[in-house]
């Protein structure tokens, strides 16, 4: 499954600093895990089963800076299946 636009919006939100963060998208649930500055950093795409782990696919952020600290770089790619 590709990240759609909408899914994108959504994860490119900056949140709370080191934490876990819910969301609901387009029937999709979404758990994400933001890094020191609040941003998504792995995201789970699926379904939510009763005890919260989500059945779907896994995706991780790349996020690449130069010297000045602009950023060059950001990319999602899914890395597999998430049970």
């Amino acid at each position: 499954m590709k990240l759609g636009d909408v899914l994108l919006k959504q994860l490119n939100k900056v949140f709370t600093p080191s934490t876990t963060v819910t969301l609901k998208v387009k029937g999709y649930d979404i758990v994400a895990k933001t890094d020191d500055e609040g941003r998504a950093i792995q995201a789970f795409v699926g379904t939510a089963r009763e005890d919260g782990t989500i059945k779907g696919d896994r995706y991780a952020r790349t996020l690449k800076h130069d010297r000045d600290g602009k950023l060059i770089k950001d990319h999602w790619e899914r890395k597999g299946y998430a049970t």
